[in-house]
């Protein structure tokens, strides 16, 4: 699902230690496992091109998790960090993440200790650490208050050891490299340190430690200070470190400051966002954690915010996740979708580069900017090689039209629509069939360029994979969805004849897609095409997403939908990428038997769209299951695929992102499926078809609701099966119809 440079095979194990990696055989590069994220409780933070991957007790420990530290700009900046009190670790208490993201809390106290600077020793409880952390676009603070609650005074030794690996994110997801650039001496001075690296690629990239107050002792390894405090006393510690590459940042003014700024921030993202209430507490705790999630993820770009698609591994723009997860809240917040167009209109390629996939008119995969992209160690500075991000692009922009009437955006990025338009029927369409296909051009990119882009994800009913030009069957919708979408576009904008031509191309690929991929035994369409037009006849999750577009045939939609809602697809969870009794199925695959949240997001659209809302209701309350089990309500890029077993868990993917973007989004998608959530811009009318809420969810009440211009409060109620809606408030020219 989630197309990544690196991700692909990452469900094939080997012998791994921390660093080790294996290149599977197409040549694409997967994530190496050295641990498992249920042996620890990751806490993540991130702001803008900066994020934090810590330990439970707010420490960076590579040496037994390779994923753990401080990055900036693709680079890790801070591989060890790591609190004591005199030569011991502290004792955990708690640790939390605050609701919106932005502060990471840490209670510690101290073991039992027999002696304290030849005192007569220190009984464990008597300390109370509290680690507060917070990110700047290129910083980290952290905030250290320690209160003595005992009968004595107590000598509190703390030290601090720390390191500087800078290593590039590739390096920390396993690649080697044949040799690296020059780590330079540190330098000290009473206060801080500072750690150096000029890479290969010239650029110096330096970490600078500051504390506050001034430590007894320093060193470029750690630094010792010791507080005296009185029955019931407390004291307070400031550290910051900088990220910098190639000049020196200022500290900012203040922790209390910056959290202030940073609280404004995530405010004003969601400003003009509706405010979703349920009666169910646990769903709100869903929500509530998948769009703090959403909008950590978010960091504004010079063409507006972007979701950048997950953490640790893709915290970068990556063009399907953006246009995905855009697609999924567009109904709540479309100034996501406004800043995911302007920068991948920005971003199109307007040449042919076969070692990065780019040719003119096709939208970009994704973006790095550590050392080993900009040395061509990577092809992914600026990759291309993913087969469903331009019509997805096409598609975004035509709801997003829909949804806001911005006639003065679309206008502006019309060029980059016709170029992604002509760029699907030329490049896209090399061999001239109507089906949009995909053929690796680089050694060094994915060979699966879908959304399943494992190497191993796209194969026949005898398991052998699929050789030469694929055409995947979420693809096809894509770009039927996609000349939809332009066809009404191109009219708004006075452009009939250009419409014309698209409503037809669009009318001929849907009777043709119905024809050579629909499996009439199997009941579902085929995964693809192979090179020479096989179809490849297994059960998949793609199939699903000729719902989502609109390309399926209505009268082939009843037994589709039984054959995702069947146990051998749908695991009580959610619907695997692939059923349970087709070649490579393995429930914990990356993509051969996994459950994707965002998947199952996209799907339950379709769903809604066709009229199948019962089967929405089973996928929404198989995800909010799920994710009462997860850590912090947080649904991860995938579980594994494994059956509902009744009051355990779903059983977690060892190396999945989390946060992940899409994921974070799927919520919204599904809650819009249940209400059947559509907008009129001709009518001004928010349309409401066949809403319908599960067992759980008595009331649902969604306030600010903004569309042309104007506002209402929505109050959904349950009754047994059907679901009244009453407009509690309306600012402005706007109607509401409820289509029963």
């Amino acid at each position: 699902m989630n197309s990544r440079s690196d991700k692909a095979s990452a469900e094939e194990k080997t012998d791994r230690g921390p660093r080790a990696i294996a290149r599977h055989k197409e040549g694409a590069f997967y994530i190496p496992l050295a641990s498992s994220h249920l042996e620890w409780r990751p806490r993540v933070l991130k702001q803008g091109d900066t994020f934090a991957v810590f330990d439970p007790y707010g420490d960076f420990l590579t040496y037994e998790r390779g994923e753990e530290g401080l990055y900036f700009q693709d680079t890790r900046f801070l591989s060890h960090f790591l609190l004591r009190i005199g030569d011991v670790r502290a004792l955990l208490l708690s640790s939390t993440i605050k609701h919106d993201n932005t502060v990471f809390t840490v209670d510690l106290t101290n073991p039992d200790f027999a002696d304290v600077k030849n005192r007569n020793g220190l009984p464990r409880d008597t300390l109370h650490l509290c680690r507060s952390k917070i990110l700047s676009d290129g910083g980290y603070y952290e905030r250290v208050r320690i209160r003595n609650y005992g009968e004595e005074r107590a000598v509190v030794p703390l030290q601090f050891t720390y390191d500087a690996d800078f290593v590039d994110i590739f390096e920390v997801r396993g690649q080697r490299r044949g040799r690296r650039g020059e780590n330079l001496a540190a330098s000290l001075d009473e206060r801080s340190v500072t750690l150096k690296y000029r890479g290969l690629d010239d650029v110096l990239r330096t970490t600078r430690i500051a504390f506050d107050p001034k430590p007894n002792s320093l060193t470029p390894t750690s630094a010792n200070l010791t507080f005296h405090l009185e029955p019931g006393q407390q004291a307070r510690m400031r550290i910051f470190v900088s990220c910098e590459i190639g000049s020196h940042t200022e500290p900012q003014s203040s922790p209390s400051k910056l959290i202030r700024r940073l609280h404004r921030a995530r405010q004003e993202l969601r400003m003009g966002a509706p405010q979703i209430t349920t009666s169910n507490e646990l769903f709100d705790k869903w929500l509530d954690r998948s769009l703090s999630d959403l909008y950590m993820l978010i960091s504004e770009t010079p063409f507006g915010p972007y979701p950048y698609a997950g953490i640790p591994w893709f915290s970068t723009p990556f063009g399907r996740d953006g246009l995905i997860t855009a697609l999924q809240s567009l109904w709540f917040d479309p100034s996501i979708a406004r800043g995911v167009l302007g920068y991948l209109a920005a971003t199109q390629s307007r040449m042919v580069d076969p070692k990065r996939e780019a040719e003119p008119g096709k939208i970009l995969h994704e973006t790095r900017s550590g050392e080993m992209a900009a040395l061509g160690e990577v092809p992914f500075g600026q990759y291309y090689g993913s087969v469903d991000a331009t019509p997805l692009f096409v598609l975004l922009a035509g709801h997003y039209l829909y949804r806001t009437s911005d006639r003065a955006f679309i206008e502006s990025i019309w060029p980059n629509i016709e170029a992604a338009v002509k760029w699907i029927d030329d490049y896209g369409d090399g061999d001239g069939d109507r089906f949009v296909e995909y053929q690796q051009q680089s050694p060094e990119g994915l060979s699966n360029q879908g959304c399943k882009d494992s190497a191993d994800a796209v194969f026949h009913e005898d398991g052998v994979l699929a050789e030469g030009a694929i055409a995947l069957a979420e693809v096809q919708g894509y770009v039927f969805a996609a000349k939809l979408a332009a066809d009404r576009m191109a009219k708004l904008l006075g452009k009939e004849a250009v419409g014309a031509t698209l409503a037809r191309d669009a009318g001929r690929l849907q009777e043709q897609f119905d024809e050579s991929f629909w499996l009439e035994d199997l009941g579902t369409y085929a995964i693809a095409l192979d090179g020479e037009k096989r179809p490849c006849r297994v059960r998949t999750s793609n199939a699903g997403h000729a719902m989502f577009t609109g390309i399926g045939r209505r009268d082939r939609m009843t037994r589709l939908v039984a054959g995702l809602m069947h146990p051998t697809s749908f695991s009580g969870w959610g619907i695997r990428t692939l059923g349970t009794g087709e070649p490579r199925y393995n429930p914990m695959a990356y993509h051969n038997g996994s459950v994707w949240p965002h998947d199952n997001g996209l799907i339950a659209l379709g769903l809604s769209h066709y009229g199948f809302k019962q089967e929405v209701l089973m996928l929404l309350q198989g995800l909010f299951d799920a994710a009462i089990f997860m850590d912090l309500f947080r649904l991860p890029e995938l579980f594994c695929g494994f059956p509902h077993r009744p009051g355990e868990g779903p059983i977690l993917y060892p190396v999945a992102c989390a946060p992940q973007a899409w994921s974070s989004a799927t919520a919204l998608a599904l809650l819009s499926a249940c209400l059947g959530i559509s907008f009129n811009m001709a009518g001004r009318q928010i349309r409401l078809d066949r809403p319908t809420l599960p067992p759980f969810l008595d009331e649902v009440e969604v306030c600010n609701l903004s569309f042309a211009g104007a506002t209402v409060d929505l109050l959904f109620r349950r009754h047994n099966e059907d679901v009244a809606v009453n407009v509690t408030r309306r600012d402005g020219d706007l109607e509401v119809v409820a289509i029963s």
